[in-house]
């Protein structure tokens, strides 16, 4: 049994993968901000965690990490916040749960990125392209960290049916993925152990997940 922690505990891709976790034996916690959503994550299997990730430390973090074999970073200020929030979210939570994963001693952080985040325009304030920016800083940071990491940086997300086969390389052409398939290989991340200290892109596409992670 893993003992898994994801932040963003009530985002579509971390439902997923924490129904995924439950269902095979495993420990699921989700990291969650409103306490208003600690049932629907207690329903599907999960333990909550109510945490404020903008406005917590590193050391309490690490409190509620204790114990646990893999963090996964699926947390995100979504479509409809402003560039502040960007950064003190999908960059700085980011970096914030990498501090606490080092002081707890956990080994493995998987991190949800999205692609081209490298691709952004430094001089711009539009805020997807702050979004970028903080999604590159913090894949930076933490591919400078000791810690057993991946990186997955997936397409354009739908809320498809799953299909259970994917296209992963280090880069890939443009294309889209479901939210449901992310979650099967952050699941299939967690069990194997594979892709080890690698980021990489994944889209939809015809290799069983299992079989395109190997390869990477």
């Amino acid at each position: 049994m893993t003992d898994v922690v994801i932040a963003g505990g009530h985002g579509q891709i971390a439902l997923h993968l924490q129904r995924l976790l439950a269902e095979a034996g495993h420990s699921p916690a989700g990291i969650i901000r409103n306490p208003e959503q600690v049932g629907e994550l207690q329903g599907i299997g999960s333990r909550a965690i109510v945490l404020d990730l903008e406005h917590s430390s590193a050391a309490e973090l690490a409190d509620e990490l204790a114990g646990a074999d893999v963090v996964v970073f699926a947390a995100g200020a979504g479509p409809n916040s402003g560039a502040d929030r960007k950064l003190t979210l999908d960059r700085d939570g980011a970096i914030l749960l990498a501090e606490a994963a080092e002081l707890a001693k956990v080994p493995r952080y998987i991190m949800v990125s999205a692609m081209s985040t490298d691709d952004f325009d430094p001089e711009s304030n539009d805020v997807f392209q702050v979004y970028l920016r903080a999604k590159s800083e913090a894949d930076a940071d933490l591919r400078g960290r000791d810690l057993d990491w991946t990186i997955v940086r997936p397409g354009g997300l739908t809320d498809d049916a799953p299909t259970g086969t994917i296209t992963a390389a280090t880069t890939t052409d443009r294309g889209s993925i479901p939210r449901a398939d992310v979650a099967a290989v952050l699941f299939a991340l967690i069990e194997s152990g594979a892709a080890s200290r690698t980021q990489f892109e994944v889209i939809g596409g015809e290799t069983p997940i299992r079989e395109a992670l190997s390869a990477l």
